[in-house]
């Protein structure tokens, strides 16, 4: 895909990594939507499984915190990383992305919004992607603050959508080899996280 056509906002499976960010069951008390965003989440991570999308996973300080929600199946993830940067691009997961030559674009999703998913998105940027954040899987404690690092990250140049756009963008055709699975997870509308509030 000539790297214009992902500027404009095209997502190919073979050039795109998930990255879910934190979603560990320590955060769940403080925030509200935390619940509403797992379960997007999860629709988005089992659509990448059946686009052989690549998925790397973060979990923030582990020992104290926790893993990633059992709601959430990362079985097949290229890999699960412990960090203490706010950012998920750790030297091990930046290596971690270099094994794959043809990347050109990020999905992110998880947690906090106006925290580790900002700076991830900073660094990746950086790093030459561009970036899709999952608006509907992404929290923070406070809309207030969701809604200003959404706004920000807009800014910075990523595509703020949802995880059902993202979605059928990966597949482009009813005609998909995996479209029989993947419709089976978009047949229920995503959960509410209250974008339009936002």
């Amino acid at each position: 895909m000539a790297k214009n056509l992902t500027k404009l906002g095209f997502l190919e499976p073979k050039k795109t990594v998930f990255l879910l960010c934190d979603l560990q069951d320590k955060f769940r008390p403080g925030m509200r939507l935390f619940d509403s965003a797992v379960i997007n989440a999860s629709k988005l991570v089992r659509a990448g499984k059946e686009l052989n999308v690549p998925l790397i996973v973060t979990e923030h300080y582990p020992e104290k915190l926790g893993h990633i929600v059992k709601e959430l199946d990362i079985s097949h993830a290229a890999g699960v990383y412990a960090k203490t940067l706010f950012s998920m691009i750790t030297p091990e997961v930046e290596n971690k992305l270099k094994e794959y030559k043809n990347l050109e674009t990020a999905v992110i999703m998880g947690l906090e919004a106006h925290i580790c998913l900002e700076q991830t998105t900073m660094d990746l940027i950086r790093l030459g992607y561009t970036v899709h954040v999952a608006a509907d899987c992404a929290m923070s404690r406070s809309q207030e603050d969701r809604q200003l690092a959404l706004k920000r990250l807009a800014q910075y140049g990523c595509f703020v959508t949802t995880s059902e756009n993202i979605i059928f963008k990966l597949m482009r055709d009813k005609n998909h080899p995996a479209f029989d699975k993947v419709r089976h997870f978009v047949k229920e509308p995503s959960v509410d996280t209250e974008l339009s509030k936002l």
